[in-house]
């Protein structure tokens, strides 16, 4: 049987032995709304009150929706997926006292392995999380035996990216613990390597996996605080400098929003717009800074707060020319934004169009955004007439029966 929002809610609510009113106090949400979606009268709610529920409630928006999981999307085989990633991000082996297996085979050159790091952030990137689910446990196990063989700076860097595209892949797939784990690994490994800048990076992964477990505050404390530790000098700061700075503070802006603070969260992203016209695009640290990166970011800031400006994040989208986002995932993010936006203020069929574009190029990773999936039940409750657009959209995004 599936689990609808509003079991999730009631058994939520009752977990922590609060009374329907109790929770519409504490949340600003009206009570009928809460009745109604626990009595399966309502499917869904505005994204901006299943924030403030899941808020109250202390949970993340996305268990509260019913983030996607391994079980669902990604692969789960003996031979790989996600199940074998935790394996290597929580690698029993490294703990101290437990002795660690022998290596059943040679670790492979160094350059072959940078190499394998570099294939598999495209994999990120392109949305093949498939492929990516499969190919990242070996890739830690063979970045630990290089680093044990060859214990370079330029391998620990290496082996900090492979440890953030752990995190971020588990993250992405609702296991913000693994992701955790794997982001304190990433640091560790920017510290042998002696690097400032993937350790920036390091933080700005972890303010994210912050933000994805509802930990806002801290997310945007930890980032902003890291942004001024790195602040660099504009005249003289070369193009990875620059971009991990604005990365900061891009990573700094949405927690900011979230919190009902959207001018800090402009303030963030107007500095990273100055770093980001000083730097040109730079893909560096494994992942790319550009100015549309920088504006994108001020489309989710207008429609992540309790209060969201869909009108503000429509404006801002005039900005920026879909065309120049260079990695398929971000401009599929982007999108997904827009949809938001656009349905927000009442366009429905453009917002159709916009996540049925994203779904054509990036079916995957969109089955994987929760609020995306909440997007498109609200529309489907909103418009209870046969649309077989949007009723295939919802099958395929299992909000309803496969037609």
């Amino acid at each position: 049987m599936n689990t609808t929002i509003g079991d999730r809610i009631k058994s939520l609510r009752e977990f922590r032995d609060l009374t329907q009113e109790e929770l519409a106090e504490r949340s600003g949400v009206h009570v009928d709304t809460i009745r109604k979606l626990e009595q399966g009268v309502r499917q869904s709610a505005r994204i901006s009150t299943l924030r403030a529920l899941a808020r109250a409630l202390d949970v993340q928006l996305e268990r509260l929706v019913g983030q996607a999981t391994v079980t669902q999307e990604l692969s789960d085989d003996a031979d790989g997926g996600l199940i074998a990633l935790r394996d290597a991000i929580q690698d029993i082996g490294a703990l101290p006292g437990v002795p660690a297996p022998a290596d059943l085979e040679d670790p492979p050159s160094e350059d072959e392995w940078v190499g394998s790091v570099k294939a598999a952030t495209s994999l990120y990137w392109d949305g093949n999380f498939s492929a990516l689910s499969a190919t990242l446990p070996l890739l830690l196990r063979d970045g630990r035996a290089v680093a044990r063989e060859t214990p370079t700076e330029r391998v620990w860097t290496q082996l900090g990216l492979a440890y953030q595209l752990a995190a971020c892949l588990s993250a992405q797939a609702g296991h913000t613990d693994w992701a955790y784990t794997a982001v304190e690994k990433q640091l560790a490994a920017a510290e042998r390597a002696s690097d400032p800048l993937m350790a920036g990076m390091g933080v700005s992964t972890l303010s994210w996996v912050l933000l994805r477990q509802g930990r806002w505050e801290q997310a945007q404390d930890i980032a902003a605080r890291k942004a001024q530790d790195l602040e660099p000098g504009f005249l003289r700061a070369s193009g990875p400098q620059l971009a991990v700075y604005g990365n900061l503070l891009t990573a700094a802006a949405t927690p900011a929003a979230r919190r009902n603070a959207l001018g800090d969260a402009i303030t963030f992203l107007t500095a990273a717009e100055a770093a980001a016209v000083r730097s040109g695009t730079v893909r560096a640290y494994g992942t790319a800074f550009s100015v549309v990166d920088v504006r994108t970011q001020k489309v989710n800031v207008a429609l992540a707060g309790p209060e969201p400006r869909p009108d503000k994040a429509l404006e801002f989208a005039g900005d920026v020319s879909v065309d120049t986002i260079s990695r398929p995932v971000h401009s599929a993010a982007y999108r997904v934004d827009v949809a938001q936006a656009q349905y927000q203020t009442g366009d429905s069929g453009g917002a159709l169009d916009t996540l049925l574009e994203v779904e054509a190029d990036q079916p995957e990773w969109l089955r994987l955004q929760a609020l995306a999936t909440a997007t498109v039940r609200e529309m489907r409750e909103a418009e209870p007439r046969r649309n077989p657009r949007l009723r295939g959209l919802a099958a395929r995004l299992g909000i309803e029966p496969v037609l």
